[in-house]
This record gives structure tokens, C-alpha cells and sequence, in this order.
């Protein structure tokens, strides 16, 4: 799913005289259809490089199990034996799958891999600027629904019981991927680094000197502006959704990109949703659930998954905001 990017402030100093052989390296690569930032802070600048190809190398690995363009990944596989009875999956593959099965259960069915059909056909009625008519829309959503997908847990195997139908990670792969590989860096002993997956970000332990990363929102409907505030995290995930680069218009009506998959429709109501949860994983689905649903029920599920959250409307000019208790104190003071 595309996003609004959330801005890292990379133009600050994360090194100070106290800390002279302590460095910020910073690397970029396009992985998944935007900008992967990767940022690792250490003393060692081979080990930094070394890591840094590693790290693009499983996002490609990753990528390959997880893409729904890629027609030859494990997921497209998947989606071409419909039909066929239980399929079994890879370890990773299958790790997502139940990670997005808890997401599906946890969103009041706001979030649904399922989506692949509705995904599809509104990415091409934004591209030809033709409206979809209900009809059709009506025949898609008969496509999509997790719970019509049959589970063997003991095998990892699924079961997908119709022709057409298809999955989509787009709106939990990127932070899941991110929060490997701060993971994986932590785990080959890197404890400062930021995992920017297009917008959606995982961390480690802040630069030496520093409070936190600092990481700046968009202003609602723009894709450049900041709010004023910015926030500073460590060992967090952030994720933003907004309908700033994708939608339709019809009858004077912006649609987002975000669908809805219990009505069909891409969102009508513009809103910047940011969550901030201790894992990638987590920030990324509820920030995709909590555009879709009410900001009460965005709100409810964000306390029960341990998250905070915020949102901002713009409206007649003005800014209007919401936000969960907690998210306050991760605004830089």
C-alpha cells in the first residue's frame, strides 16, 4: 500500500566530540516499490557496509516471498492455485500469513490480505480515472474475505477456496520487513539503527548523544509539510497512512486508495493516521486499520494492541486532532 512518508530528520548531528568515533552510515536502495533508508550507527565503517548489503539482501528475500507483482514469488503461487485444496507455505511466508490472520481478527475485519481483487481493480480504475460501477464492485467483494480461507495450523498449510481470489500484504509487509532487519542488525550487534520501509519505520537504540530518532508527520492532504512537533523514539516502529498520492474522485468525492474490505470502497473521509507500536509489524496494519475505521473504534484497538495513536483532519483550513492518552509524551519537548 502506498503511503504518506513519514519524514526522518536525518539532517541533525548524531555525532558529537564526546562521541567522535561513533558514526551514522547512512544507505539507500529502491526496495518494494519506494526508497528503503537503512541507517546504522557504529564505529566501523567495513562492518557498516558489510551489514548494510546483508540487510538489503533479506529485504530482496523478503520481498520475493511477499510480492504480489513479482508473478513468480510464493504469494502470486499461491493466489494461481485457488481452488486446489491445502497448500503449504514457507516458514516465512507462513509467519506473515499468521500475523495477518491475528490483525484480520483484532481490526473488526478492517484489515484483510483478502483485498488482493479490490486492490487490483481500484489500481487500475485510478490509472484510467474511470469510476467503478457498483456492480462490479459488488462482484469483486465476493472475492475477498479472510475467513473464507481454511487453516491447518499443525502443517502450515491454507486452503483458498475460490477462483479470483487473491492475497495482498501491501498494508502489513513493509513494517514487518522493517522490524527484520532491525532485528537482524540488533542481532549482529548494531543497537542503534532506523529501518525506513517507504513511510514505515522500525528502530533500535537512539545515536550517542541523542534523546531519540526524530521523525517528523505530515499535515493532513499534503505530501511535503510537517506539523510543527516532531517526535522522538527509541526502539519503536512508526507508521503513517494518508491519502495525500492516491485517490479517485467522483462526484466531487475523493475515494482513497485505502479500501475498505467490508463495503469495497477506497475511504472517503481524509484523515493522517500515525501509530506508534513496539514492533513494525503492528504499527503498519493498524495504520491501515485505523483509516477505515471510526476514531473511536481506531482508538479502542490501539489500547488493546498496546499502540498509540493519532490523527489529524483538515477541515475548513484548520487542523484537528486526535490522539490516544500515551502518544503525547513521544512528542519531542
Amino acid at each position: 500500500m502506498l503511503r504518506n512518508y513519514i519524514f526522518i530528520l536525518l539532517c541533525c548531528s548524531f555525532v558529537t566530540s564526546v562521541f567522535s568515533q561513533t558514526k551514522k552510515f547512512h544507505y539507500v536502495e529502491n526496495k518494494m516499490g519506494s526508497p528503503f533508508n537503512l541507517i546504522l550507527v557504529t564505529d566501523d565503517s567495513i562492518k557498516a557496509a558489510n551489514l548494510a548489503k546483508a540487510s538489503f539482501s533479506l529485504i530482496d528475500s523478503f520481498s520475493h516471498i511477499y510480492s504480489d507483482y513479482d508473478s513468480s514469488s510464493e504469494l502470486s503461487k499461491l493466489g494461481l492455485n485457488t481452488e486446489k485444496g491445502f497448500q503449504s507455505c514457507s516458514p516465512a511466508l507462513w509467519d506473515i500469513l499468521i500475523l495477518s490472520k491475528l490483525a484480520y481478527d483484532n481490526s473488526l475485519h478492517s484489515f484483510d490480505i483478502s483485498i488482493g481483487p479490490l486492490s487490483s481493480l481500484w489500481r487500475k480504475k485510478r490509472k484510467t480515472h474511470v469510476f467503478p460501477d457498483s456492480l462490479t464492485i459488488d462482484e469483486t467483494l465476493n472475492l475477498v474475505g479472510l475467513n473464507k480461507i481454511q487453516w491447518n495450523i499443525p502443517k502450515h498449510q491454507i486452503s483458498i477456496p475460490q477462483k479470483g481470489m487473491r492475497l495482498d500484504l501491501g498494508g502489513i509487509a513493509k513494517g514487518y520487513i522493517a522490524q527484520k532487519v532491525i532485528d537482524y542488525l540488533r542481532d549482529n550487534g548494531i543497537n542503534a539503527a532506523l529501518a525506513d520501509a517507504g513511510g514505515d519505520i522500525a528502530m533500535s537504540e537512539a545515536p550517542p548523544g541523542n534523546d531519540g530518532w526524530l521523525v517528523g508527520v505530515n499535515i493532513p492532504e499534503t505530501t511535503d509539510d510537517l506539523l510543527k512537533k516532531k517526535l522522538s523514539l527509541t526502539n519503536y516502529a512508526v507508521a503513517t497512512s494518508g491519502d495525500a498520492y492516491q485517490y479517485i474522485e467522483h462526484n466531487g468525492k475523493k475515494y482513497s486508495h485505502i479500501i475498505d474490505p467490508r463495503t469495497g470502497y477506497g475511504v472517503s473521509f481524509q484523515r493522517n493516521v500515525t501509530v506508534i507500536a513496539k514492533d513494525g509489524t503492528d504499527a503498519d496494519w493498524l495504520a491501515t486499520a485505523c483509516s477505515i475505521l471510526s476514531i473511536r473504534e481506531s482508538k479502542k484497538i490501539c489500547r488493546k494492541q498496546q499502540a498509540e495513536l493519532f490523527i489529524s483532519i483538515l477541515k475548513n483550513g484548520k487542523i484537528i486532532t486526535y490522539q490516544t492518552s500515551g502518544f503525547k509524551k513521544y512528542w519531542k519537548k
